[in-house]
């Protein structure tokens, strides 16, 4: 009987999921996933979480209280590092330490070490200490992996033309717009279990396509691009996060067909407190881009959430049709 392995819905599984689905099952393992997130997921994440974890951390503790009793064990994989010379959140490096000494009653849990700071060849080392627990064999594991890695750049790819995450897992043709309006073009930048959940985000991608406007993300951007573009900053960007989301933005500055920028952002992220910063103080200065950030907690409203989406999109279309595409005050 093969084993049964839980992965979160949250933080990096809309990033990673199709490597970690195809790696798994290559190996044997049967992937359970847990439950979309919902209301009582929240609660209970919120619930059985320290109060000084950010959002994101809190709802992966009510998916991992979603998954523990029917799987064999969790993946919960020690993030240090994705890319080279660069870091992500240290709550991603502790997560499983938390998550251990937080709740009760796991099931083994595979807490692998992902440390790419040195070297994108880290990567293998890790798939072999995750493997393990499935694997004897190390030739029958690269093969798992190289096939996984297969799998995620093609995912990847759907990203850049266009695709969301969840059209893509749940495979699901993407919604039509609606006829009538011209399309906007707004730039959505945000961490990926913010701009992907549609529960913690309150649907804002469907709600902007109902909208009729064109989403771009900071996925649907090359990372050569990204590169280019943080060449500009004085020094080097500490965080992965915080690369990608500067080097979209300087990006966007160039484009001539953007209509307005959102930022969506989790209430006490550090991360997130100096990056939006960066960002919005270089659109500010350098463009006319109109600019909304979104700040995220538990304690969040829709309609107050509606209220500001409905007004930014107003707006933007107020502004092109009366104004020339200039701002009232020049």
């Amino acid at each position: 009987m093969s084993i049964t392995i839980g992965i979160p819905r949250s933080l990096y599984y809309y990033k990673f999921y199709p490597l970690w689905n195809t790696f798994f099952e290559e190996l044997g393992a049967k992937v359970v996933v847990s439950d979309h997130t919902s209301k009582y997921i929240l609660d209970q994440g919120v619930k059985s979480c320290v109060d000084e974890a950010c959002l994101p951390v809190k709802i992966f503790h009510g998916h991992v209280l979603n998954l523990k009793d029917r799987v064999d064990c969790l993946f919960i994989p020690r993030f240090t590092s994705i890319s080279k010379n660069e870091y992500i959140c240290p709550k991603f490096g502790g997560l499983p330490d938390v998550v251990r000494n937080t709740l009760s009653g796991l099931p083994a849990v595979i807490d692998t070490e992902v440390n790419l700071r040195k070297s994108g060849k880290n990567a293998l080392l890790a798939a072999y200490d995750a493997g393990k627990h499935f694997c004897a064999d190390k030739r029958h594991i690269r093969k798992a992996f190289d096939k996984a890695v297969m799998c995620y750049r093609q995912y990847k790819k759907q990203l850049m033309d266009g695709k969301l995450p969840g059209d893509i897992f749940d495979k699901k043709a993407p919604k039509s717009k609606a006829h009538g309006a011209k399309p906007l073009n707004i730039a959505v930048i945000g961490h990926e279990y913010n701009l992907y959940d549609r529960y913690v985000n309150m649907n804002l991608l469907q709600k902007l396509k109902s909208s009729v406007a064109n989403i771009i993300t900071v996925d649907m951007l090359s990372e050569e691009l990204i590169n280019e573009k943080t060449r500009q900053l004085p020094k080097r960007m500490f965080w992965n996060f915080g690369r990608r989301a500067v080097g979209a933005a300087l990006h966007l500055l160039e484009r001539k067909d953007i209509d307005g920028v959102i930022f969506i952002m989790s209430f006490g992220c550090g991360v997130d407190s100096f990056v939006c910063d960066l960002v919005e103080r270089r659109i500010r200065r350098e463009s006319m881009i109109p600019f909304l950030v979104l700040t995220i907690d538990e304690h969040s409203g829709e309609a107050g959430m509606d209220t500001r989406l409905e007004a930014f999109i107003d707006m933007i279309r107020w502004r092109c049709s009366c104004e020339n595409n200039l701002p009232a005050y020049g």
